[in-house]
């Protein structure tokens, strides 16, 4: 299968993360003309910027919302971020991608779609929510169709490592979710041990969750749907 455009965020171990290392893996693309204007003027009014010393207020990033707040990591060019942030209007989400032109893509739909509940942060997932959010602050996390890295011996390049699992349970508050899909087996079946394994998180299903219906089926869905592949959802919740 050609994973080349799944959306990109977090791939390695936080353990074993080296000084310089990044957690991601950074593929060339070439950016429109649209998507550069949409990052460059758009950024910094519906971008988050990385600072350490910060703790992100989701109260003064969304002016009147206060429903609850949703990470989403690794993106991709945010098509099915907009639908759900539109079907979802109260709820507060921030987008979390390193892939520059999905960044302005996604940029261009909010400002065109008028989506005052969604935010973007360019940056490395593990810092954002190691140095920026406070722990027990968000009320979900989506982890949608990540690149499976299906070789063995790039197993360690997956984003749902127990590391990062954990770093996420740690940031959900009492009775908040963890939402993975994939369209690959073998991963699903790997993320569901990682998370089973994590003492902070307990299933909310017997074992695979239902779709949940404001989730836009995706190019990647569709593609695997086409090829009969089952797509495989995770539900946990913060206990």
């Amino acid at each position: 299968m050609d994973t080349s455009d799944r959306p990109l965020g977090v791939a390695g171990a936080l353990s074993s993360k080296r000084a310089g290392e990044r957690s991601f893996v950074l593929r060339s693309g070439r950016m429109t003309d649209h998507q550069k204007d949409a990052l460059g003027r758009l950024y910094p009014v519906y971008g988050v910027t990385y600072a350490p010393g910060d703790r992100l207020d989701p109260d003064a990033l969304y002016p009147g919302l206060s429903g609850p707040f949703v990470v989403e990591i690794g993106f991709g060019m945010g098509a099915a971020t907009a639908i759900i942030a539109r079907e979802l209007p109260e709820t507060r989400f921030l987008g979390i991608e390193v892939h520059a032109p999905g960044v302005g893509k996604l940029l261009s739909d909010i400002e065109a779609q008028g989506l005052a509940n969604l935010r973007v942060a360019r940056h490395d997932a593990i810092e954002v929510l190691r140095d920026m959010l406070p722990e027990g602050s968000v009320d979900g996390f989506h982890v949608f169709f990540p690149d499976p890295w299906p070789k063995k011996r790039h197993h360690k390049r997956r984003i749902m490592s127990a590391e990062f699992i954990r770093l996420m349970a740690t940031k959900l508050r009492t009775g908040g979710y963890l939402y993975f899909v994939t369209d690959w087996e073998e991963y699903a079946e790997w993320t569901l041990e990682r998370m089973g394994a994590e003492p902070l998180l307990m299933n909310a299903h017997e074992r695979w969750a239902p779709r949940a219906p404001w989730r836009p089926v995706t190019k990647f869905e569709k593609r695997a749907l086409d090829e009969d592949r089952p797509i495989r959802e995770l539900w946990f919740t913060r206990r």
